[in-house]
Order: C-alpha cells, then sequence, then structure tokens
C-alpha cells in the first residue's frame, strides 16, 4: 500500500445498526413464541402425557395406587375412580380415555383447583404433574421453597397463589403461564423476579408483597399492559420500578413500608389510578403530577414526616386523603430498643438478626391495614389522621 493511496472507510449510525438488529431479534422471537405454541396446542403433547401417566400407573402397586387416585380425588375436587386391581390391558386403556374425554367435557364447567396447606409439605407432590388441566393453585404456609420443573406444562393455569411459604426464586418457565391472570407469591424469600414474567401478558393482578430482599423489577414487566393491582409492600425499594410507571391501567398501587425517599414527576402517566398507599416511607413531599390523576380516589401517606402536600390533593372532595401516625410513646421505644441492640451485637449477628425478623412476617399488620382501609372507602368523610395503637392481651 503506497503512502498517497486513498483507503475508504464506511462509517455506520450506530442506532442505525442497533435498529435493525432489533427487528431480527423481534422477528426470530415472534417465530419462536409461535413455534412454541404450535407444539403446546398439539395433540402429540397430550397423547405422550397420558402414555406417560398409565406407564408410571403400571409401575406402582394396587395399594400405591389406591393412595394415588384418593389423594386427586381429595386435592384435584374432582371424583376420581379408585383403581381396582391388575385388569386387562384394554379395559384400562378405554376407562382411561372415558376419563379424559369427561374431563375435558366438563373443563369449561368447573374451575379445576389444587389446594396444599400445612408446614409438613417440603416439596409438590410428583403426581401433580399428570394434572396439567388445573386452573387454580392455592398452596400456602409450607416450607416449599422452590417451585416444581414441570410448572411450564400447566398451561391453563390462570390463578397461582403461593403466599407465605419459603419460596427463594421464581423459574423463568413462569412465563410460558400464557393464560395466568393472578400471581401471589407475598411473604417468601424472593431476592429477584424473572424478566420471563413479561410475557405472561394476561396477567391483572401481582403481589409481591414481604418478600426478603426485593429491591428492583424488570423492564420488561412494562408489557404487562392488563395489570390492574400491583402490590409490592413490605420490601426494600428506593425509588418506584420504571416498569410499574408504563403500567398504564394500573388502579391499585401498593408501595407502603419500602425505602422510599420521593416519587417522580412523571406519576400522572398511571391515567387509570384509583389507590395509592405510600405509607411507611421517608417521603417529605408529594408531587403536584398526583393532582393531574383526574381518577385518584384515595392516598394514604405517613405524617410523621411529611411537610410538603399539594393543596388540590387535600382538599378536593373526591379524594380520601389519609394520613396514618405511629403512637410518639412505641416509637420512642421501638427507638431505644434498636440502640440497645445495635451496642449488644455486632454487624454481622444484627443482620442475622434482621433476616430471622423477616422470616417472620406473616402479614397480620397488612391484613389489619387492609380492612380498616376498606371501612374508610365506604365513608363519606375520613379523619383528618389516624393513629396507630398497640394493644396486647394476656390470656
Amino acid at each position: 500500500m503506497g503512502p498517497n493511496r486513498k483507503v475508504d472507510v464506511p462509517v455506520y449510525d450506530l442506532s442505525v445498526v442497533r435498529g435493525i438488529w432489533e427487528v431480527r431479534v423481534k422477528k426470530y422471537r415472534s417465530r419462536q413464541k409461535k413455534e412454541q405454541e404450535r407444539m403446546e396446542k398439539s395433540a402429540l403433547t397430550r397423547i405422550d402425557q397420558q402414555w406417560q401417566y398409565r406407564i408410571y400407573c403400571k409401575t406402582m402397586k394396587t395399594k400405591e395406587l389406591n393412595q394415588l387416585h384418593h389423594y386427586l380425588e381429595r386435592s384435584l375436587l374432582t371424583d376420581t375412580q379408585p383403581y381396582l386391581g391388575r385388569m386387562d390391558q384394554n379395559a384400562d386403556v378405554q376407562q382411561q380415555d372415558q376419563r379424559v374425554q369427561q374431563d375435558e367435557e366438563h373443563l369449561d364447567q368447573k374451575n379445576l383447583i389444587f389446594q396444599l396447606e400445612g408446614d409438613r409439605w417440603m416439596d409438590f407432590p410428583r403426581e401433580l404433574q399428570w394434572t396439567t388441566y388445573l386452573q387454580e393453585w392455592h398452596v400456602r404456609r409450607t416450607r416449599i421453597r422452590q417451585l416444581p420443573d414441570f410448572l411450564a406444562l400447566f398451561t391453563q393455569l390462570t390463578v397461582l397463589e403461593i403466599p407465605k411459604n419459603l419460596i427463594t426464586e421464581l423459574p423463568p418457565e413462569i412465563g410460558k403461564l400464557s393464560e395466568l391472570r393472578r400471581l401471589n407469591v407475598s411473604y417468601n424469600r424472593l431476592s429477584r423476579v424473572p424478566p420471563e414474567l413479561g410475557d405472561c401478558e394476561q396477567l391483572e393482578r401481582l403481589e409481591l408483597a414481604g418478600n426478603h430482599n426485593l429491591c428492583e423489577l424488570p423492564f420488561e414487566l412494562s408489557s404487562l399492559k392488563q395489570l390492574v393491582h400491583l402490590d409490592i409492600s413490605e420490601n426494600r425499594f428506593v425509588s418506584i420500578p420504571i416498569c410499574a410507571l408504563r403500567m398504564t391501567g394500573l388502579q391499585l398501587l401498593d408501595l407502603s413500608n419500602n425505602q422510599l425517599t420521593d416519587l417522580p414527576q412523571d406519576m400522572d402517566r398511571l391515567e387509570e389510578l384509583t389507590t395509592l398507599y405510600v405509607h411507611k416511607n421517608n417521603l417529605s413531599y408529594l408531587p403536584v403530577c398526583l393532582t393531574n390523576i383526574s381518577t385518584l380516589k384515595m392516598v394514604v401517606v405517613s405524617g410523621d414526616e411529611l411537610t410538603c402536600v399539594p393543596t388540590k390533593l387535600c382538599n378536593d372532595p373526591e379524594i380520601k386523603f389519609i394520613r396514618l401516625y405511629d403512637n410518639p410513646s412505641s416509637e420512642k421505644r421501638r427507638k431505644k430498643k434498636e440502640e440497645e441492640e445495635k451496642k449488644r451485637r455486632g454487624k454481622e449477628k444484627r443482620r442475622r438478626w434482621m433476616e430471622q425478623k423477616e422470616e417472620v412476617k406473616d402479614g397480620s399488620e397488612k391484613e389489619f391495614m387492609e380492612a380498616y382501609l376498606s371501612t374508610l372507602k365506604d365513608r363519606d368523610t375520613v379523619p383528618f389522621s389516624t393513629t396507630k395503637v398497640s394493644i396486647s392481651c394476656l390470656l
């Protein structure tokens, strides 16, 4: 190459290149989603599942099979015929086919529910994987730490209620529950939420209150446009998640008992918001943009540190503006106890103490607050302020 030879160097706009690749990635994901939906709707999956169930039953003893069917009858609230010994294979197949056909006929007439409760449960029963036609799970107060690996098979699931367990994470497969409308994972031990949850675009109610170390939500949750109820109270959020401000259909937002110091100036994006809970935070003012939300009916704040409130928010007769105050004497006792605890224990022991304190959260105080605030909704007028009083009874 000579010293005077000119070389043409192509120059590209990075935003254009990025846009091209974003379009390609979007098309690729769209094709993947369509292929996945096609496979889920295919009859091959159900046929394979039925034969796997039959093979599984053939490996069990008669007593075990009877116990299995009794368990399904008790847990699934359906009429299950008991297994009557080793019958002819053709008759057994016909009986299974008839039962499957009856389940399909009555599927639209029933809401099939699975219920599990009690600290003796350490894991989900393996037999649950054969009942993918279920529409609701209600699992609470167990010692279960993770959801089963066959969760993705339950594509007809609309309600997943799993509060007050020991669950540490939600698997990415939860994004395959395309019909899910209500998810409650309150009072567990979550520290993060998988971005795949944003694929559950039919979700209407999401409750994540009282978890172990939850402080952020993934941006992918912005696609939950059908969401009307978001509860992320009793966590460690220092600011409102960006995705929450893009949930345009949100009607109730519970941010109470976090570590918020201010609210964003663009909260009026939530044009359909009716109820806002921000008490038990470190807020000193409320933004003026809240007055631009025409649908707002109730705002609950802590009045101890709040010094600046928009006048329109307080004087509007259509808005129930509620201030909550802590009992001064109990607040002093609490601070004194915290100082003594800090001196007595080191940093590591204090961290463990906080973790143990979080583990015993049961939501009783939150349930009391919800009951109290629900009574205020029906009143024509509300008290200017409310002081929390602790009462203990010795029986």
